[in-house]
């Protein structure tokens, strides 16, 4: 959006061109009350949230232990829940990650969530983490800020901005720098856990936004109200999304209508199929696809979000180089790194086995976790049921893995180009790559016709994806560090 103003004055305020209201102007942004919600999402009905208790005992168990110290499921967990299976996959990954026997103390398993959460601003999961810090009642003064944590500690911040925004740019001198000699190095079983709790919560994050979560209600803000921090945009675009028209609307004819726009998806799948099955394109032809599929992803954005985010008050004393954020893989003009191959260096053959060697089980829980949101399936899309919907799962992993620069070479990725629309992709971008922005609108503009339990099952692919795709990366670089 813009605003207008008279030039001819230092004039301390704005008006908005779309609502005419006068806001005051400030360097960083200005903070306005918006009521919460009703509910766990702003994205999603509360009538159609399914509560996490409606599955197994042990499962149970570990929910009542997990969020004892709430008195109650948080919203996220009852979000999740709408896919039971894979929410117990995902607390017993949860669960052994952050309360388990493991190389790093429980308190600093916490921070390091503080750290990973803090680098996309997501207030819901840091304020959970200094909960539980809280509860466990040490080095509180950490609670004050980056500045107040132990120096071994202070070392991670490079290596967690990088998985972040940028994880294609960690190499093996990283990982040197931080084991070592010296009275702040750490082990090898002490970095992969704390890697797999940084790659955990910054794809948890994607998850958070992406789904809509509403904070945690305050019972010491009796008013009701969440404090918005906005930067360059008035209040009305929290409602109306304004600033990304020009994004979303840029869908084609055949999707203009929701209800074509499932069958046209539908015939598309059919005709990939039948496609795949009559001819199987080469190697060059594959290798080329994806070249030109990563490349037209520089051309997805979120409309005019490219300015300079600056982390709110209230997460950041976790942050450092707070400016650092996502830039694609592959840059137009510039030298970009090569492409990660997935048959050098994949989690099947390679991640699973080194992190499961230093921190013992982690990776079986991992691959569960991974293998359950991608096998997941109701057979049906929409209203149509008895469908495989397989090829489209696919296509949402394997689109996020282009986007980190990760190429399948089994995959055609002129698939991807004919399942996910452009909104799709405006969303999937904005989840994975910087989820801090994500809007209802972008949320409603994709799959209009299908169901919400489905919109949460892309973040659960999308989650899952960015936290391999990061794990490889890291991963990558410590095997090179130990050969």
């Amino acid at each position: 959006m813009s605003f207008s103003a008279d030039s001819t004055s230092p004039n301390p305020f704005h008006m908005c061109n779309i609502c005419q209201k006068v806001i005051r102007k400030k360097e960083k942004g200005v903070r306005v009350p918006r009521p919460f919600s009703s509910g766990p999402s702003a994205f999603i009905p509360k009538e159609e949230i399914v509560e996490a208790s409606q599955v197994d005992p042990l499962t149970e168990q570990l929910l009542a232990e997990a969020y004892s110290p709430l008195g109650h499921v948080d919203h996220l967990t009852q979000v999740m829940g709408l896919h039971p299976h894979y929410l117990e996959s995902f607390l017993h990954s949860q669960f052994y990650l952050l309360r388990m026997d493991g190389p790093l103390p429980l308190h600093c398993r916490h921070y390091i969530a503080i750290m990973a959460a803090a680098r996309h601003q997501c207030s819901f999961l840091v304020s959970l983490h200094v909960r539980e810090f809280y509860r466990m009642g040490v080095c509180l003064d950490w609670l004050k800020g980056l500045q107040y944590i132990p120096q071994r500690l202070r070392n991670l911040n490079e290596i967690n901005k990088l998985l972040a925004h940028r994880p294609w740019l960690i190499t093996k001198e990283h990982i040197q720098n931080l084991v070592k000699t010296g009275e702040h190095s750490w082990s090898l079983a002490e970095l992969v856990h704390a890697v797999v709790i940084l790659a955990h919560f910054h794809a948890l994050a994607s998850f958070v936004f992406g789904s809509g979560i509403n904070p945690q209600v305050d019972t010491q803000n009796a008013n009701g109200f969440q404090a918005v921090y906005i930067s360059n945009y008035c209040t009305c675009d929290l409602a109306s999304d304004h600033h990304l028209d020009r994004d979303l609307s840029s869908t084609s004819p055949e999707t203009t209508d929701s209800v074509s726009e499932l069958e046209a998806l539908m015939d598309r799948m059919k005709r990939l199929q039948e496609e795949r099955e009559e001819d199987e394109a080469s190697q060059e032809e594959m290798a080329t696809r994806f070249e030109k599929e990563k490349k037209e992803s520089l051309l997805v954005g979120s409309g005019d979000l490219e300015d300079e985010v600056m982390p709110t008050s209230k997460v950041s004393q976790f942050v450092e180089d707070a400016t650092f954020g996502y830039q694609d893989f592959s840059r137009r003009g510039e030298d970009n790194p090569p492409t990660f191959r997935a048959q050098d260096y994949s989690w099947e053959d390679h991640g699973f086995s080194l992190v499961n060697r230093l921190y013992s089980d982690i990776g079986l829980l991992l691959d569960d976790k991974f293998r359950t949101a991608c096998d997941l399936t109701y057979y049906n899309m929409a209203s149509h049921e008895d469908v495989d919907t397989t090829m489209l799962r696919r296509a949402l992993f394997n689109y996020v893995h282009c986007m980190y620069g990760i190429r399948y070479d089994d995959y055609d990725y002129g698939e991807v180009n004919q399942l996910l629309e452009r909104s799709l992709k405006v969303y999937i971008k904005t989840v994975t790559c910087y989820p801090e922005r994500t809007t209802r609108r972008m949320y409603d503009s994709y799959w209009r016709q299908f169901r919400h339990s489905e919109k949460v099952h892309v973040n659960l692919l999308l989650m899952e994806a960015r936290i391999q795709a990061e794990l490889l990366y890291a991963l990558r670089a410590i095997t090179r560090y130990m050969t």
